[in-house]
């Protein structure tokens, strides 16, 4: 890798990590810069996948306020990521590199549906389910997030473009909470997924390892940006920018 090639990925880097802790989908900026530089795509995807950890993991960090009361939640949600990112992960090493091509950009789509209709959503949730006499405070959003937030993780473990679009659509939709402390739960959530797999991509698969550290390094700066200009967003705003990185990503995956 070239010093020009390096530092491509270095701010790609702090792209990916800056913006997964607004959103997500950090990786439709990493991974086409990796493949420039001549990387396989499996090795490019692994390689990846491990660098943007710590930048999860830092833009986690920078959402500690909003994670306050939410270790339950985290608990039950991230038994159910790790699992789904493990599945993935696995998939990644078995399944045809296209095999998500046509599946994925349909998710996406139904996600921003859900982002940008989500307080009517949950609001018409919520009465019908009071008229009902059921419960409106499922401290997990019940069976449908965890059926959910299980297939989101699959896919986060087998490449995780617009993973956190996904999140953030099923969980404003099903929890009743603060748009703000849902996407740090999200941040939680994607660092656990992009850890578990890195653990099984060390024993399986093969790095470049000079990719890592500079996707690692930048990542981590990336994310405490991110954390710092996403926790200042109002509501409508956010989802402005979800809808908006998320249309980015389904037009780059249609033409990937």
């Amino acid at each position: 890798m070239s010093i020009w090639e390096s530092l491509a990925v270095f701010a790609a880097g702090i792209g990916a990590g800056t913006i997964n802790a607004i959103v997500g989908s950090g990786t439709l900026i990493t991974f086409p810069v990796l493949l420039a530089t001549g990387l396989p795509p499996v090795t490019a995807n692994v390689s990846n996948t491990l660098g943007l950890v710590p930048g999860a993991i830092s833009g986690a960090i920078g959402y500690r306020k909003e994670l306050q009361g939410q270790r339950a939640r985290i608990v039950r949600l991230g038994a159910v990521s790790l699992v789904g990112g493990l599945a993935g992960a696995i998939l990644l090493l078995i399944l045809p590199s296209d095999s998500f091509d046509t599946i994925v950009p349909v998710l996406i789509g139904l996600a921003l549906v859900l982002v940008v209709f989500q307080p009517r959503l949950a609001a018409a949730l919520r009465k019908r389910q009071e008229a009902a006499g059921g419960d409106t405070g499922h401290p997990d959003g019940g069976p449908l997030l965890l059926s959910g937030m299980l297939l989101s993780s699959a896919y986060g473990g087998y490449f995780g473009a617009a993973q956190g679009v996904l999140y953030l659509g099923l969980m404003g939709l099903l929890l009743h909470e603060d748009l703000q402390r849902i996407n740090a739960v999200k941040n939680v959530l994607a660092a656990m997924v992009n850890g578990i797999a890195a653990v099984f991509f060390l024993f399986v698969a093969e790095f470049d390892w000079t990719a890592v550290l500079l996707i690692a390094v930048g990542s981590t700066i990336g994310g405490q940006l991110g954390a710092k200009v996403g926790r200042r967003l109002p509501p409508t705003v956010l989802r402005a920018v979800i809808v908006t990185v998320g249309i980015i990503a389904i037009v780059q995956l249609l033409l990937r």
